[in-house]
């Protein structure tokens, strides 16, 4: 199957995966996100990495109508130091081909040469790895928070089957949203995988002020009533329809443009 072809029948697959309570959004109003983690060792890499964001690739991405990035450090999870890029699009096709297009641009490669071009002696990261998300109808486009001191959550939900992962996607458009904003949870982006590892699984990010707001949040959210009332609904509760959380606390980078 061609690319194209491909990544069109996985957008109809994800686009599918919807019932609950938001109205389906025009394909043109959804957002779609490559997110990329950096995995980096301690020392000159981390220093070579941020400028190659913030020259090269944040400047080359506005030039492409994509943005705002959001380019984050990995403050608390596994396998530190990392980085995490999370770049929104409009396009699921210009998402999966954009190594190949920045590779075309002229004003990218100059700005990007010590880092496009590092040796096997001196390498500029370890490994990158990169997965492509269709935003959630109920939550089509990324929501940058205020500016101001403030971290940001970042949340995988691996479901069991995949019709444990569509009932997911379907609670969260069934109230989760709104919980999240009574609470203090402030929703920044959430997306269906498309491509990527750990499959069925969603992602999504939410920010706070500081780890107190975070901690005072979720525990605002669990005590929410709609949140009780939702989580105990027998459509969502009848089985164990998330068996796995990742959770990570970035922290902005200064190139960040959220």
């Amino acid at each position: 199957m061609k690319r194209r072809e491909f990544l069109a029948a996985s957008i109809a697959a994800s686009a599918s995966a919807f019932a609950g309570n938001a109205q389906p959004q025009p394909a043109s109003e959804r957002e779609f996100y490559q997110i990329r983690r950096y995995q980096l060792q301690s020392g000159p890499q981390l220093a070579l990495t941020s400028a190659y964001f913030s020259n090269a690739l944040i400047p080359a991405l506005a030039r492409l109508g994509m943005g705002p990035v959001g380019a984050m450090q990995l403050t608390y999870g596994p396998e530190t130091p990392a980085y995490y890029l999370i770049i929104p699009g409009s396009s699921a096709t210009a998402l999966a081909e954009l190594d190949l297009t920045l590779s075309r641009d002229a004003d990218f490669l100059k700005a990007a040469a010590p880092f496009w071009n590092a040796t096997a002696a001196a390498p500029a990261f370890q490994r990158v790895e990169s997965w492509l998300l269709a935003a959630f109808e109920g939550w089509p486009k990324l929501t940058p928070p205020a500016p101001g001191q403030r971290i940001f959550q970042l949340r995988t939900y691996e479901s069991p089957s995949n019709g444990d992962h569509v009932r997911k996607v379907e609670m969260f458009h069934s109230g989760e949203f709104e919980c999240f904003k009574q609470s203090g949870c402030n929703p920044v982006f959430f997306g269906d995988t498309l491509i990527g590892s750990r499959m069925p699984c969603l992602t999504y990010m939410l920010t706070f002020p500081d780890m107190a707001a975070l901690e005072a949040g979720w525990d605002k959210f669990k005590t929410n009533p709609d949140w009780r009332k939702l989580s105990s609904n027998p459509r969502f509760a009848f089985d164990q329809i998330v068996d796995n959380i990742s959770n990570l606390i970035l922290t902005p980078l200064p190139c960040s443009q959220i």
